[in-house]
């Protein structure tokens, strides 16, 4: 599958994560920024997805275009590292200021980079 092209489409993200403890949460996210077939970088604020994969580092992303029918894909993740400064995190808070509204930018805190370690279709 080829995510940069399937990410430029609009649609509906959720990432999914549970705590060490096995609390579970879900939470929509904005389409990740492709470094490769296999490298997937989020934008995160210190809010409970964030504090879910510090603890577990296992993670899964859902994303539905905004096309009729059941088109996207399910992703199972892993969390390879946090940054908290940088380039990439800078192009990501710029970005969420475009996405998500003026302002929104300023929350974003990590750049947390994930390894794809299984793709399925949505249904």
């Amino acid at each position: 599958m080829k995510f940069e092209e399937l990410f430029k489409n609009p649609g509906l993200g959720v990432m999914s994560t549970a705590a060490a403890d096995g609390s579970v949460n879900s939470a929509v996210y904005a389409r990740p920024h492709v470094i490769d077939e296999t490298t997937l970088v989020w934008g995160m604020t210190d809010r409970r997805t964030y504090q879910n994969i510090t603890g577990n580092r296992k993670a899964a992303f859902l994303f539905k275009t905004a096309t009729p029918g059941f088109s996207g894909v399910r992703l199972s993740l892993e969390l390879i590292k946090t940054e908290e400064e940088g380039e990439l995190l800078a192009t990501i808070k710029a970005n969420t200021d475009v996405v998500v509204g003026p302002g929104a930018g300023e929350a974003v805190t990590h750049a947390a980079w994930f390894k794809v370690t299984e793709t399925r279709d949505l249904i």
